[in-house]
């Protein structure tokens, strides 16, 4: 059997209400020789596997025995799957026509380049970017992500003012291509993360290779969010707070490492404070739970970095904004990416 070219796998948990509405568009916009659409079901009991089978027997499904999260759940997945690309996509993204070719082009066109991601917009406002990866993601220097054409919670409507396809610093996981052998080499998405902010980790690693990820403007893909935890999930804060020191411990440089860190968790602290003020106690216990939870996993993330560190051939990345996301934002009023300098 030939290898796949393309392997666009969508993982899935009781998703039944999603598959119904975005599958079919995956289906549709995906039949280009060489592509392969495959579902990884982490243990459903809605009845979604079902509906497969009966809809769409073309579409592979891999079964999963428990709910193993996000990374996990494709960490498992891929193993099964024999393709040069993988394509990460959320099941409650709808494909936008021709959306597979750029992202192969730019891949095949650029060894060099680990992976990509299209343009997300969103898909109940289809004119706006969407916050999970808009036109491309970034970081700050205390590890605040953001986008081209997302600023914290600051949406930019997409009239074509971030077409440019450039190197970024990390791309969406609610649609990402990567290559097989790098996501597979470098120890996949950290499953200690089980959601949010591992896909960010995974291309600060490349990217510390001497790779790149690259926006490829051309790929349109609208993204429902909040398909698993919306915006407002106390949960979705912890893990965020949480997951976002994991990163920084494992990926920032030595020279920065412990300057870095330090701010980022006082800033981390006044985050708590704000929630405290306003009365938002489910956030605010949700920001000590992430410290509590990172101080217990210290440990581990340090010997993830020490065993990390031999492999950095490249610890310096323009696509991190030297400067504070949050200075910017909240006392400059820069709220768009072209506004940061």
């Amino acid at each position: 059997m030939s290898r796949t070219k393309v392997a666009v796998v969508i993982l899935n948990w009781n998703g039944l209400k999603l598959l119904k509405t975005y599958l079919p568009e995956v289906v549709a916009n995906s039949e280009v020789e060489g592509v392969e659409v495959i579902v990884a079901d982490n243990n459903s009991d809605d009845g979604s596997v079902e509906y497969i089978k009966e809809n769409f027997p073309d579409v592979k499904l891999i079964l999963l025995d428990k709910n193993y999260g996000f990374a996990g759940g494709y960490n498992k997945a891929l193993h099964q799957i024999d393709a040069e690309y993988f394509l990460l996509l959320n099941s409650d993204v709808a494909p936008g026509e021709n959306w597979l070719p750029p992202l192969i082009e730019m891949m095949d066109s650029d060894p060099e380049t680990a992976a990509c991601a299209p343009k997300i917009r969103s898909y109940k406002e289809p004119e706006m970017f969407e916050y999970a990866g808009a036109a491309g993601g970034f970081i700050d220097k205390y590890g605040f992500p953001f986008c081209r054409g997302r600023i914290f919670d600051v949406l930019e409507k997409d009239e074509g003012q971030y077409d440019e396809p450039i190197p970024v610093f990390w791309g969406s996981g609610a649609a990402l291509m990567i290559r097989s052998e790098i996501y597979n080499g470098y120890g996949g998405l950290d499953e200690d993360f089980f959601a949010h902010m591992e896909e960010i980790d995974l291309c600060w690693r490349i990217l510390n290779r001497g790779y790149r990820i690259m926006s490829v403007t051309q790929s349109v893909v609208y993204h429902l969010g909040g398909g698993t935890l919306n915006q407002q999930n106390s949960h979705k804060t912890y893990l965020n707070f949480r997951n976002n020191l994991y990163m920084l411990v494992k990926n920032l440089p030595e020279k920065k490492f412990r300057r870095r860190l330090l701010i980022r968790m006082l800033l981390d602290g006044i985050a708590g404070l704000h929630f405290l003020a306003k009365g938002e106690f489910a956030f605010f216990s949700a920001v000590l739970k992430a410290h509590f939870s990172f101080y217990k996993n210290l440990g581990s993330m340090l010997r993830k970095r020490k065993k990390q560190l031999p492999e950095v051939n490249k610890d310096i990345h323009d696509e991190i904004f030297n400067g504070s996301l949050v200075w910017h934002f909240f006392f400059k009023k820069q709220r768009t990416f072209k506004e940061l300098k």
